[in-house]
């Protein structure tokens, strides 16, 4: 064979594999079978009368979220993202190996389970602890202010990139090309980051845990990042074990006549917000023995004023959840000498969430409280009424001397 001949035999054989290249480009079926990255648990040999979701959770408590289960997806609904959303949103969670169903937008559709996580809040680390997938999570919005000892761990390792708050670090992120990114929204397109994640190619669930009225509603969004990795057998063991503990602890305060009257929060450049009565910190108040001075049927914050307040709590017995930076009742006085009027704090009876800040400022009372709140009901049933739980010490609360 000449040169000639073997330079044209090799042009015709190049011509012929791209040619094929084409033809496999352009056949693609309309529900192509999803497969990311190499896994494991794909499915091999598809067979569409298998319930390939066997273990399933059921959802108790928490009212945003939604799940139903077809045989090789689960079609995932976030009822109410925001407060005064007008839109929701849905996400279809096709088992690998298998065919993604027809009537869905690209963007829905998830293959699970996922290999690797971003995490855009610190309230879904305490999840990925729980479900032991901490080795799946590959970034967060601030490294500083994580408190999940086995998030920190890795984040000493260096295996954990950081992506920013507001203003997340898109480039990082598709550099590290993670199969999947929990966020949350507030419905503001100037802050929010998802819309643009979205836009460049990246899977995205919202979590709106925060919406949620009651403490064991928001934890059992624990299930919701479940669903993403196929956990649901591990979800339902551990928040059966949250819930159980919660309403053992709750049922001591049951019989309790006299309920101490309580008030949050503190003055804020001129504003007061008032948790509302159908609020999740009333229903904590509630189930630990205590009356909270709230306002509305609201689920939300209501803003007030230093007057109104003091009008209605001036003779209140407790006083909780107060700035952030107050270590002791000086650092309250010192920010206005009016709080020194308040009864509880004449009494001492000030009590505050910050009691498990690290050294950066990050409070695990929003991180691991959110997961754990028979741990916080606790904590406030000490406070209330210690008698009902004497071995008890505080952990996410700490009192202001």
């Amino acid at each position: 064979m000449n040169i000639k001949t073997y330079n044209l035999l090799f042009f015709g054989i190049q011509i012929i594999f791209v040619a094929i290249l084409v033809i496999a480009c352009n056949s693609t079926p309309n529900n192509p079978t999803i497969s990311s990255s190499p896994n494991k648990e794909c499915i091999q040999n598809y067979n569409p009368n298998t319930d390939y979701f066997p273990k399933k959770v059921s959802i108790n408590y928490a009212t945003g979220f939604s799940v139903e289960y077809r045989n090789n997806y689960k079609v995932v609904t976030v009822k109410n993202p925001w407060r005064e959303a007008k839109t929701g949103f849905q996400y279809v969670l096709v088992q690998c190996g298998t065919p993604a169903p027809e009537g869905f937008k690209q963007d829905q559709i998830i293959t699970v389970p996922v290999n690797t996580v971003a995490s855009l809040s610190t309230t879904h680390l305490p999840h990925l602890a729980k479900l032991e997938l901490v080795d799946k999570l590959v970034g967060v919005s601030n490294l500083k202010i994580v408190n999940t000892p086995e998030v920190v761990e890795k984040i000493k390792a260096d295996k954990i990139a950081e992506l920013g708050n507001n203003d997340v670090n898109v480039e990082r992120l598709l550099e590290l090309a993670p199969d999947l990114v929990t966020t949350y929204g507030t419905g503001n397109p100037q802050t929010d980051s998802y819309p643009k994640l979205l836009e460049v190619g990246l899977k995205v669930a919202i979590n709106a845990e925060y919406m949620e009225n009651t403490p064991l509603g928001r934890s059992e969004w624990l299930k919701f990042t479940a669903l993403f990795f196929d956990q649901e057998e591990k979800a339902e063991k551990v928040f059966s074990t949250i819930d159980k503990n919660y309403q053992e602890i709750a049922a001591k305060t049951k019989a309790i006549k006299k309920r101490p009257k309580v008030f949050t929060g503190f003055n804020f450049k001129g504003t007061w917000y008032v948790p509302g009565c159908k609020s999740y910190p009333a229903q904590y108040l509630a189930d630990a023995g205590a009356e909270l001075l709230c306002v509305g049927n609201s689920s939300g914050s209501i803003p007030s004023s230093f007057e109104n307040i003091f009008e209605r709590a001036a003779t209140a017995d407790y006083w909780l959840n107060v700035s952030q930076s107050w270590q002791n009742l000086k650092d309250a006085i010192r920010e206005d000498s009016r709080y020194g009027d308040f009864q509880a704090v004449q009494k001492g009876n000030v009590y505050n969430n910050n009691a498990r800040l690290n050294e950066n400022g990050g409070n695990d009372y929003w991180e691991g409280g959110i997961s754990n709140p028979d741990l916080i009901l606790a904590d406030l049933i000490q406070i209330f009424h210690p008698e009902l739980l004497p071995s008890h010490q505080l952990l996410f609360y700490q009192k202001l001397n």
